[in-house]
């Protein structure tokens, strides 16, 4: 028998610039969503073509937050500029990366099932 794990997506979807402003909302985004076990954190960067220091900010805290309840945020549609922030910081090999949010839940979909006995 194979059993599928139901798994509760949580979508954030900043825009523009993730800089000290930019990253004030986004901390106050994820601040607002009362972290479950399981759930999947989801930040689409498709629409932010820039991000600084104070940017990574509320990634870090997102990603510690989200490790500590059990939850795994990813991240995907990286633009260019974002992309290489995260590789000068090192940070590309702490997050999970995807190229769009459609790898994401095929990747769901393939890690999700489990055997019963």
């Amino acid at each position: 028998m194979t059993l599928t794990q139901e798994l509760q997506v949580i979508l954030f979807k900043p825009q523009g610039s993730i800089n000290l402003q930019g990253g004030v909302a986004l901390s106050e985004q994820m601040v607002r969503v009362v972290p479950q076990p399981d759930q999947l954190w989801v930040i689409d960067l498709a629409d932010v073509d820039f991000m600084d220091s104070s940017g990574l900010v509320p990634l870090v805290q997102g990603l510690k937050a989200a490790r500590q309840s059990g939850c795994r945020l990813v991240l995907c549609n990286v633009q260019a500029p974002v992309r290489l922030i995260l590789e000068l910081t090192q940070l590309d090999s702490v997050f999970e990366i995807f190229n769009a949010y459609e790898d994401i839940l095929t990747d769901v979909k393939d890690n999700s099932l489990v055997l019963a006995d």
